[in-house]
């Protein structure tokens, strides 16, 4: 993919980038210099409350003040170098959402996140409207994502009731919250990836949809103005230093960023507490079906549009055996289990719903075999990640150029052995950095003007794909068994 004409800024050679990296368990902030390298890092982790099966809850006065806590960090690491901050670049989980006062910015709503699935017999009633919302959005119908969820807190909270009858509610993607509460300006603006994933914004329009805000039976006028991913947002305080925030994206569409401008025969595959796979193109790429469509960049004349298949399962899934094994940490034995002779244990992994192809919020996670050991259901669920992928990654293909390596980033993807059946699935080397913090490199990115030369020569893993016959046999028969299971 050849990189379009763009109005970059110029990377002086003493300029600063600050990247703000809101996730699931933590806020980062990191400081990158005009090469893509790290000069500074702050971090201050954050709760997950699930209150009932199928919420999960964070606060979001947490949350701000977690951002602040991890931005003042990365300014004492500075010092005098604050001043040679030029931007910042903001990414935060795509599909949480929250309801606040537009006037005072505290939260009337605990943030929803991706992973709340209390929505999901609400949702399932909805089901005849699954092709058109699709179309519309890009996303397959699901509760994950906010608009059911800002359903819920209307018909549940009256503090978000009060305040719609008063002209003061304001709700939304997460990210929108937190530019509100960050930046002097208080702006009420969405970027097109976090935008999308209230499952309310129109793709075709860039725009928010009036039948759907019908559909869900949300009222018009509260949700933030579309924006573009960069522009000028506002400005933001660090070490005394007002910062323009020039970037705006959601965590997993900034990470395909992190390796400079995107490649249009590469898989870029982040895999943490859950996992993507997404292609990148620089045209739209119409309807496809059983995955998922957006824009990951818009930028004046510049669009990239991503096709994407998600893994609910991915570390949530390792948590989970975790827990059901009594093993506190499960990724230490790992890489010595994924080495051994791989069990013919398969695991139907539904962990937080199944995402693409699939799509059910609601699946009976099972072993598939007579292997009880903890090492064996390990590896199986390791497998099972890889599995999903896969899938993902064979549904997109009639849709997208042809597959030539898999760019590998996220804390689960450190695992070798993960790695190597990718690779051996897909018969294609799989490239690995050692970076852990590619969606704040890919805020960093593009908040510093797309520059040129962005992290060249950083090491990297190659893992070139093995004759596995064994493997793609297992992988045979779970997928049998998952199109058993879901018809799919």
């Amino acid at each position: 993919m050849s990189q379009l004409p763009a109005a970059q800024a110029a990377c002086a050679t003493g300029s600063l980038y600050l990247a703000i990296d809101q996730g699931t368990h933590a806020s980062r902030a990191l400081v990158f210099d005009a090469r893509g390298e790290i000069v500074a890092h702050g971090e201050r982790e954050i709760g997950l409350a699930r209150p009932q099966a199928d919420w999960a809850e964070q606060d979001g006065e947490e949350i701000v003040a977690s951002v602040h806590a991890a931005v003042a960090r990365a300014a004492d690491s500075l010092g005098p170098r604050a001043r040679d901050l030029a931007a910042a670049g903001l990414s935060s989980q795509r599909a949480s959402c929250v309801c606040w006062d537009r006037v005072t910015g505290a939260p009337l709503s605990p943030v929803f996140s991706w992973q709340d699935r209390r929505m999901h017999a609400w949702i399932d009633a909805l089901a005849a409207h699954g092709d058109d919302v699709h179309r519309r959005t890009g996303l397959f119908l699901s509760p994950h994502y906010g608009a059911s969820k800002l359903r819920w807190a209307l018909d549940h909270l009256p503090a978000v009731r009060e305040a719609l009858d008063a002209g003061r509610l304001a709700w939304g993607p997460m990210v929108s919250f937190l530019a509100f509460r960050l930046l002097k300006e208080r702006p009420l603006l969405a970027d097109p990836q976090c935008a999308a994933r209230t499952q309310l914004w129109n793709l075709h329009r860039r725009d928010w949809d009036p039948e759907l805000l019908h559909l869900f039976g949300l009222p018009a006028g509260c949700l933030p103005a579309s924006a573009a991913t960069c522009q000028h947002w506002g400005k933001l305080t660090c070490a005394g230093v007002e910062v323009p925030l020039a970037a705006v994206n959601g965590d997993q569409s900034a990470a395909v960023f992190a390796f400079g401008w995107p490649e249009a025969e590469s898989a870029y595959v982040n895999i943490g507490t859950s996992a993507f796979v997404q292609r990148a193109l620089t045209r739209p790429p119409g309807h496809v079906p059983r995955q998922l469509t957006g824009i990951i960049l818009a930028e004046g004349a510049t669009s990239v549009y991503m096709v994407e298949g998600n893994v609910n399962g991915a570390g949530a899934g390792l948590e989970w055996l975790s827990a059901q094994l009594g093993i506190g940490d499960l990724t230490a034995w790992l890489p010595a289990w994924l080495e051994r002779p791989a069990p013919e244990l398969l695991f139907l992994n539904g962990i937080a719903g199944l995402g693409g192809p699939f799509w059910q919020a609601r699946f009976d996670s099972r072993f598939v075999g007579d292997e009880a050991e903890p090492w064996a259901k390990a590896v199986a669920l390791v497998e099972s990640i890889a599995f999903l992928l896969q899938a993902n990654v064979e549904h997109m293909a009639p849709y997208v150029p042809e597959l030539s390596r898999i760019r590998v980033s996220g804390g689960v993807s450190r695992l070798d052995g993960l790695c190597r059946r990718l690779a051996s699935l897909n018969d294609v080397p799989v490239h690995r950095r050692d970076d852990p913090e590619a969606s704040a490199r890919g805020i960093a990115y593009l908040a510093a003007g797309r520059p040129a030369q962005w992290h060249v020569g950083a090491a990297e893993d190659v893992f070139a794909p093995r004759d596995d016959a064994a493997l793609r046999d297992r992988y045979r028969r779970w997928r049998a068994l998952m199109a058993e299971a879901t018809g799919v």
